[in-house]
């Protein structure tokens, strides 16, 4: 009787959780999509200037000094799409958490609350977005990016695909990539939950590291494609989504590595003919 009421329990809990992380991946491609319209201005381009996500249609010239405020904004629309783009490959782990956190409660061992191990995973993700603001704004100073937030050199653009591509094939994204498809081993690798929220948030950050060295590389094409290209966005998420669910997320990642090494390659040619 007494199991049968815990996974009534930890059913109840595993929906709300999923709710939960659902409302927030939609809340994140829903101010996404807001500021895709607000920036594209009717489909103008004003040639000269940039747009400033999430000021309501500000633009400014293209050369004056970023402000306060813009770098703020910046940061905001990065660590935004971040939170859309890796929550739902997040999940899984989120899940496993908050049911052994249950299983661990009814035993009288309770462990520290889902929320600290989230926070610590997005604390790593909020360190990307501002290391990404900083490199958009150096990329703007030297008028790599336009007012669309796109390469507009062929040349980085080319140099990314191939660095993205190669980085498909390291030992390193290896074992990034194992430590995010498998959430169990990579919690016994880490000593096990942690009842304290430091111990928490530390297993969360750390978690959220492992799915960094993963990603960013893949996270770096939005410099050629365009930072706010809505589908780029969202075939980078799909794609990032479907290298840790499915089981031969390497391979997954080997032909995705040659197919950017061709595409970089090609690009370059195409500068040089």
């Amino acid at each position: 009787m007494r199991d049968t009421a815990l996974e009534l329990v930890l059913r109840r809990d595993r929906i709300v959780v999923a709710v939960a992380l659902a409302t927030i991946a939609a809340l994140a491609w829903g101010y996404l999509l807001w500021l895709a319209a607000d920036m594209d201005m009717g489909g103008m381009r004003m040639s000269g200037f940039r747009m400033i996500p999430g000021a309501a249609g500000l633009m400014t010239p293209a050369i004056a000094p970023w402000r306060w405020f813009e770098f703020v904004l910046v940061f905001v629309m990065w660590f935004v799409m971040m939170i859309g783009m890796m929550t739902p490959s997040a999940a899984p782990m989120i899940l496993i958490y908050a049911r052994v956190g249950r299983q661990a409660l009814t035993h009288g061992a309770p462990f520290a609350a889902t929320g600290w191990f989230v926070a610590g995973y997005l604390f790593v993700w909020a360190g990307f977005s501002l290391t990404a603001s900083a490199v958009q704004w150096a990329l703007e100073r030297a008028t790599l990016l336009d007012e669309a937030m796109r390469g507009t050199s062929r040349v980085m653009g080319g140099v990314v695909l191939i660095a993205a591509g190669i980085y498909q094939w390291t030992t390193l994204k290896d074992r990034c990539l194992r430590g995010c498809q498998a959430p169990l081993t990579f919690i016994q690798q880490q000593g096990g939950f942690r009842r304290d929220p430091p111990g928490a948030l530390l297993l969360g950050a750390k978690h959220g590291a492992y799915c960094l060295g993963c990603c960013w590389m893949l996270m770096a094409l939005l410099f050629v494609g365009g930072v706010m290209n809505l589908l780029w966005i969202a075939a980078i998420a799909i794609f990032v989504l479907a290298e840790k669910a499915m089981p031969p997320g390497w391979q997954i990642s080997r032909i995705s590595g040659l197919g950017l090494v061709a595409s970089g390659g090609w690009l370059l040619l195409r500068t040089a003919a």
